[in-house]
């Protein structure tokens, strides 16, 4: 996902080897955010025969437009960021499987298979897998009907489609604001909800928001119908107090609520958390000796881009230590 106007070039990708089903590889890197990128060129460096799988390159990133919190960087964009992450990793040769998503990962002996939703199949030895996360829905009557005639999960692919209209942010967190935000800058008129009383985005997020003005905030109400023929026409939201109903006539809904972790290919295999993430420890080890995982899919708290890079060099670092240590390498 891009902005219109911005795409990365991922033209050097089509010289790329790609990874062979029928080898067996040391690491199968699978995710293709920060932690799966860093994982990679640090299993790459320890000359580790890998291949990675992803759906793309960038990962939850590319859901946002500005990033001011990665070192080295007081402010850069997020595409711009995502392709000096891409650049890198394709310095080195590695089979790169780009496009689909890992649909299981099941044990085969003494090996790993990560089954694709494409029907392809991978054999690894070791697993860094680093999925992420992706959007929370709703849930409510009109969501999945109007997604993509009105209802959109990310204001850095969609928010220039919406210049002088209506638009309903649902979410009170950094990523409603930063929607808001990004919807202000076309002009929009933006009326933010929110289930809980009070707002959980970054003070400072809020106070740019504020400052900006046209932004009208609505707490203490969730959204319960997303109403329209052919396009989102109006959002119906309720008052969590009372149960009162309230219309809003609006062009767009942008919902940020949250994220639900990419884990279920690790279902029955690895221990999850009861809120679906792998749960690891300090060595980025799973329960399952020979899986490590990295990143927003993960236990670790404080799902931050840097943290997310860190963990992917720490889980690809400990599946070397593994394979060393079973004599494979």
């Amino acid at each position: 996902m891009t902005m219109p106007g911005f795409s990365l070039d991922f033209s050097s990708l089509s010289a790329a080897r790609l990874p062979d089903p029928g080898k067996s590889y040391d690491i199968l890197v699978l995710g293709g955010g920060p932690a799966g990128l860093s994982a990679s060129i640090y299993a790459a460096r320890k000359i580790v025969d890998l291949a990675v799988l992803t759906v793309n390159f960038g990962g939850q990133m590319l859901d946002t437009s500005e990033i001011e919190n990665y070192l080295g960087f007081s402010s850069i964009d997020a595409q711009e960021l995502a392709g000096r992450f891409k650049e890198h990793v394709t310095r080195f040769d590695i089979p790169i499987a780009q496009g689909v998503a890992v649909k299981k990962v099941r044990r085969d002996g003494d090996f790993f298979v990560a089954d694709m939703e494409d029907a392809a199949a991978y054999r690894g030895r070791s697993i860094v897998y680093a999925t992420g996360m992706r959007h929370r829905r709703l849930g409510v009557p009109g969501e999945a009907e109007l997604t993509g005639r009105g209802v959109a999960y990310c204001a850095t692919c969609d928010a220039p489609f919406y210049r002088d209209k209506r638009v309903v942010v649902a979410g009170g967190g950094n990523s409603a604001f930063t929607s808001a935000r990004d919807l202000l800058k076309l002009n929009a008129r933006v009326t933010i909800v929110n289930a809980a009383k009070g707002w959980q985005a970054d003070p400072a997020l809020i106070e740019r928001v504020r400052e900006m003005g046209g932004a009208e905030r609505l707490e203490g109400h969730r959204v319960v119908r997303i109403e329209g023929e052919g396009r989102v026409e109006a959002v119906v939201v309720q008052d969590t107090a009372t149960g009162g109903e309230k219309r809003l006539p609006a062009d767009g809904v942008f919902v940020d609520i949250g994220w639900v972790p990419n884990s279920d290919p690790l279902k029955g295999l690895a221990l999850l958390s009861p809120r679906g993430e792998v749960q690891i420890d300090c060595t980025s080890a799973t329960s399952v000796p020979g899986i490590f995982a990295a990143g927003d899919v993960t236990t670790v708290p404080h799902k931050q881009i840097i943290i997310s890079a860190g963990e992917g060099a720490k889980a690809a670092l400990s599946a070397y230590a593994y394979l060393t240590a079973k004599r494979y390498l």
